[in-house]
């Protein structure tokens, strides 16, 4: 689907391109624009296991492509649980940085929430570090609000 954004500061419009992610090519050009959100991937090939692994468990990857540069990337799975039902759980949310504020965090959001009521989802969940005071601000403003803590330790 091809999408017409219209940049924050100006009157210029683009057209991206959104699809999903589903040939090992594909993962390995999105791999720079991911270690900005996942510094730690260490390598692509890392990150293609990674999806081919979490794809066995029903993880998508939904681009935002700028001819054959991804410039958004949404990770998410449908999961069923006894606290939500069954809801969309946004694993990884990243916009390239030199691309923000031109509405693609909004183009991902919305189609994550349409894509979630198809498939019969309740709602949208994401987890979001506590350090991440800029994309606190984008979730609420796309209607997302706080309704938990996480707890977590580290097992090893």
């Amino acid at each position: 689907m091809t999408v017409k954004t219209t940049h924050a500061n100006s009157e210029h419009i683009s057209a991206v391109d959104l699809r999903y992610v589903s040939h090992e090519s594909e993962v390995r050009n999105c791999y720079p624009l991911m270690q900005q959100l996942r510094p730690h991937l260490a390598s692509e090939q890392e990150f293609l296991l990674r999806w081919q692994d979490q794809s066995i468990q029903g993880y998508r990857l939904l681009a935002l492509w700028n001819a054959t540069q991804p410039v958004g990337l949404a990770g998410f799975r449908v999961q069923d649980n006894l606290v939500h039902g069954r809801f969309v759980y946004v694993d990884d949310l990243v916009i390239d940085a030199s691309c923000r504020s031109r509405g693609y965090g909004k183009i991902l959001v919305d189609e994550l929430k349409a894509e979630g009521k198809l498939l019969g989802c309740s709602s949208l969940l994401l987890d979001a570090a506590m350090s991440n005071s800029l994309g606190h601000r984008f979730y609420y403003r796309q209607g997302l609000l706080v309704t938990a803590l996480r707890f977590s330790m580290a097992l090893s």
